[in-house]
């Protein structure tokens, strides 16, 4: 005990000192301190706070805590029994300890206006001031470390696609679409204008700024994108921006799902993952007479090389790969400079910078996992030495490749995570066991059903 609060007093001493702002929300002010975080609390009449964490798969969890209990917490952190949850590595021999990240307040505009609501994200510990192996924050702020050590610094964007459905009369949820629009359509035709516009501007209200918004190619289905952060904050804003859109559509009277491919007959939804670099004042992504950097092309070698190992990580469960494989041009690993479907693109704009989109994830990734492995095969590209193969021209070029082919079930992508060397140099032993005995009995669950469509309705449709 005695060692723990050492440790989180030194901890907490750097973070009130904004010395950690790059663990911070990109949307906020950088830099809090408790004293200021107290006043604020005070200021914005703030009865309750919700210590806001993640489980191994991403999954949002909260305490909520008294706002005259935060001089507590922020003296000895939240100790909580993670035995009752799962996601959490089965821990049972000692407490988990949530330490907030003062950087990330923001109040949470849907709850009531008197008695306020307010949400810090948190990282999490081990008893002994240890980090905890299953807190995706810690390995993407270890990451980005890796990558400021050699020079990099990275940007992350964020394109996100979900379904909203009709609730029946008891107000339990429907596969019933929300409206029969297509991309881009407008109103009348698009009814989840108005949805969209009131998630944006709760969005707004928490200092979080989306890019654009539309309806996407599915029946109630749409996209709201965001500009590039800091990779921290880019993993924490999806993380609120899932909360919101699901508070938002429920206060309309609508249920927003982030399953895969809620209807098996209209078009899946992904998490598309922008990343931009630079080194010193240097576009690293940007092409030069129309070429690709030595450097850039061994980050782009590094993730395509590493792109099927990962994908268990991006796409979690067996609904993924219903998306997967109904996309033929998706399943190589491949990049293009167009404007076709690839799992990468190189994105070129009129003032010569460039961005790379990663386009096989899905919304059932742990956001802060993913973009750390995204991360870490760049650099390990660069440390091997890898280059990318010239891209590809069309969509039948992608399904015709004979490069390494990406996982189109579950099982295939436990297979390759197990057997992957790079997972196993960029994950924990003890988090990517655990990980795997989950999801190959998953795979297991979804094999003995005999309905599988039922399965995963039940499985996912009510809690993605």
């Amino acid at each position: 005990m005695f060692l723990f609060l050492n440790r989180l007093e030194m901890i907490i001493s750097v973070k009130a000192n904004g010395i950690l702002s790059a663990s911070g929300n990109g949307g906020n002010i950088m830099g809090y301190t408790e004293r200021e975080v107290l006043q604020f609390v005070d200021e914005n009449d703030v009865k309750f706070v919700k210590l806001m964490f993640c489980d191994v798969f991403g999954n949002l969890k909260a305490i909520s805590v008294l706002a005259n209990e935060l001089p507590k917490v922020f003296k000895n952190g939240y100790w909580f029994d993670a035995s009752k949850m799962d996601g959490f590595m089965g821990v049972c021999d000692m407490d988990l300890v949530l330490v907030p990240v003062l950087d990330t307040l923001s109040l949470l505009p849907w709850r009531p206006q008197q008695g306020r609501v307010m949400r810090l994200f948190c990282s999490i510990f081990r008893e002994d001031g240890t980090p905890f192996e299953g807190d995706g924050r810690h390995y993407l702020d270890n990451a980005v470390k890796r990558a400021k050590n050699m020079g990099l610094n990275f940007k992350v964007s964020t394109s996100c696609e979900f379904y909203v459905f009709e609730l029946d009369d008891k107000g339990l949820p429907t596969k019933i679409p929300y409206d029969t629009a297509g991309c881009c359509d407008v109103a009348p035709v698009d009814r989840a204008e108005n949805l969209r516009r009131d998630i944006c501007m709760t969005l707004e209200q928490m200092e979080i700024y989306p890019k654009s918004s539309r309806h996407e190619a599915g029946p109630g289905q749409n996209e709201i994108d965001f500009n590039s952060s800091e990779p921290l904050s880019a993993a924490d804003n999806l993380i609120s921006f899932k909360n919101t859109v699901k508070s938002v559509s429920s206060r309309n009277g609508l249920y927003a799902s982030f399953m895969p491919k809620p209807l098996p007959d209209k078009s899946g939804s992904c998490l598309q993952i922008g990343l931009s670099c630079t080194k010193g004042s240097d576009d690293v992504f940007a092409q030069r007479d129309g070429s690709l950097t030595v450097l850039a092309s061994r980050m782009l070698g590094g993730l395509l090389k590493n792109l099927p190992d990962m994908t268990l990580f991006f796409n979690g469960v067996t609904n993924s790969y219903s998306r997967i494989a109904a996309l033929d041009s998706m399943q190589h690993s491949v990049w293009t400079d167009l404007n076709i479907n690839a799992p990468i693109r190189m994105r070129r704009t009129k003032d010569g910078s460039g961005a790379l989109t990663i386009r096989t994830p899905d919304n059932t990734c742990n956001p802060y996992f993913a973009i750390g492995l995204i991360l870490n095969a760049c650099l390990d590209g660069i440390e091997c030495g890898y280059s990318a193969n010239e891209p590809i021209k069309t969509a039948q070029e992608a399904k015709d490749t004979d490069c390494s082919k990406l996982p189109t079930s579950l099982q295939e992508a436990v297979e390759m995570a197990e057997s992957s060397d790079f997972i196993k140099k960029n994950t924990n032993e003890r988090m990517l066991e655990y990980i795997i005995d989950k999801k190959r009995s998953m795979c297991v669950d979804f094999e003995q059903a005999q309905n599988k469509e039922i399965y995963e309705t039940v499985k996912f449709f009510y809690t993605l």
